[in-house]
């Protein structure tokens, strides 16, 4: 797990994917879609990937990918993602992590 906060540090956004994944993809571009640069492992793309995605599995991500941390917080999956945007509460969290500076709806 210190494997997964040294990825997150200092990042306001980061993405734990697979290239493979259409939900990781759907999450990634529904960040960018707010103008975040979100930072994106792919772990089938590294060569610890399956250790890191053991890491993320014993934080409670269920499935393993994507997930998504903010602020250096784990937020979660695409669900979670999705639900923190229809809920008009995404844009809220990427401001104070400092991954925006202004949004308007």
């Amino acid at each position: 797990m210190d494997m997964v906060a040294t990825l997150t540090a200092d990042k306001p956004v980061v993405i734990f994917s697979k290239s493979t994944c259409c939900m990781g993809h759907s999450v990634k571009v529904l960040i960018c879609s707010f103008g975040a640069n979100p930072t994106v492992i792919e772990l089938d793309k590294i060569a610890n990937g399956q250790q890191i995605e053991r890491a993320l599995v014993q934080l409670g991500c269920r499935p393993s990918v994507p997930a998504v941390f903010i602020g250096q917080q784990f937020i979660g999956g695409a669900d979670e993602v999705i639900r923190l945007n229809v809920q008009n509460k995404l844009a809220q969290l990427l401001l104070r992590a400092k991954a925006i500076f202004i949004w308007s709806r």
